[in-house]
């Protein structure tokens, strides 16, 4: 292939992007495939981005803004993966992103044709999520960032088959079902993207800035990075479990809706990632859980929650604070983000 092909997997927080982009890794470097991941936050110091460079993934990021308003880095983070040569660059957005294809892939197309080849832009629904914003009594803000990543989908795919039912219908929308974890759907989906068959960014959202900033602006975010040093050995598992159990509890006590919920525990002995997407759900734990028991961590966590950033920074800090040993934090962040303001908007499909 003379030009990697650049395939944008959006979604809502929790739709299971990452694990999606990691399984299909996976099976294309089974294949002989070379493979590189952009990743993307409103803040720095991303779990999903130490997550995939652990597991072994070539990883570039984007921190600080979306990819729409921070284009031009965007773009040097695919130049440092061509260095590389790989043949399929898979880039995650923010999961409050909406209005991808004027803002990422049609200045792709217009600017960097003869570098990069945009695949058709995937959309992933959490089928518990979409039953949520499909309700009446839906927070009309996150359910407006949802109807309009659907809305501009070339492709839409339920995620998540192997814990859910059936999935609820979503007017007007063609939908299929894979999951990440068994493996269901992802050679379908993966041929479908890269056969080169589908055009991509065939669809202009009809979008009003000042709502969707509006509805961007209803979750706070928190990113935080630190080091532990116990007093006694534990397990990651045992490190990050007892902590995110803590969190999810102290949020729902406050009547703050966890949109998304990360923490990455790393020492000498191995890591993991535990997560969750909403309130009171059983967390989705992954790594090495037969870790032996260390006394040095770094810890990384990434909270997105319907609070005001001041409340969820004051929670984390007295939640970690009661950590058995001795901490310290090097990198702390609480904000909303700030209005989308992109480098590019194209008004038509080129």
């Amino acid at each position: 292939m003379n030009r990697p092909l650049l395939v944008l997997v959006g979604g809502f927080l929790g739709a299971g992007k990452t694990t999606l982009i990691i399984a299909a890794a996976r099976l294309l470097q089974s294949r002989g495939v070379c493979v590189g991941v952009i990743a993307n936050d409103q803040g720095g110091e991303l779990v999903d981005s130490r997550w995939l460079a652990e597991l072994g993934l070539d990883v570039e990021e984007v921190t600080g803004g979306c990819f729409c308003c921070r284009f031009s880095d965007f773009y040097h983070s695919a130049e440092r993966l061509l260095v590389r040569r790989p043949e399929v660059i898979f880039a995650e957005p923010v999961g409050s992103c909406a209005d991808l294809s004027a803002t990422i892939l049609q200045p792709v197309k217009s600017f960097y044709k003869d570098q990069l080849q945009p695949a058709p832009l995937t959309v992933l629904v959490d089928p518990l999520r979409a039953q949520e914003f499909l309700g009446a009594g839906a927070d009309p803000n996150m359910a407006y960032l949802f109807h309009k990543q659907l809305a501009e989908a070339d492709q839409v795919w339920f995620t998540k088959a192997d814990l859910c039912g059936s999935p609820p219908g979503l007017p007007g929308v063609t939908t299929r079902s894979m999951s990440a974890r068994t493996g269901r759907g992802i050679a379908e989906w993966l041929n479908q993207v890269l056969s080169g068959n589908e055009a991509a960014g065939t669809r202009l959202l009809d979008i009003n800035y000042e709502e969707y900033a509006q509805a961007e602006a209803a979750l706070g975010w928190l990113n935080w990075q630190a080091d532990l040093r116990l007093r006694q050995p534990l397990t990651p598992a045992a490190v990050a479990g007892p902590l995110l159990e803590e969190l999810d509890g102290r949020l729902t006590e406050m009547s703050a809706a966890i949109a998304h919920l990360k923490i990455f525990a790393r020492s000498d002995t191995g890591f993991i990632k535990a997560s969750l997407c909403r309130n009171s759900e059983k967390p989705l734990v992954e790594g090495d859980l037969a870790a032996s028991p260390a006394r040095r961590y770094e810890l990384i966590l990434n909270l997105r929650a319907r609070a005001c950033p001041e409340l969820l920074q004051s929670l984390v800090n007295e939640v970690t604070r009661h950590l058995p040993g001795r901490l310290i934090v090097n990198h702390q962040e609480s904000f909303r983000p700030a209005p989308p303001k992109p480098e590019h908007r194209f008004t038509s499909v080129g």
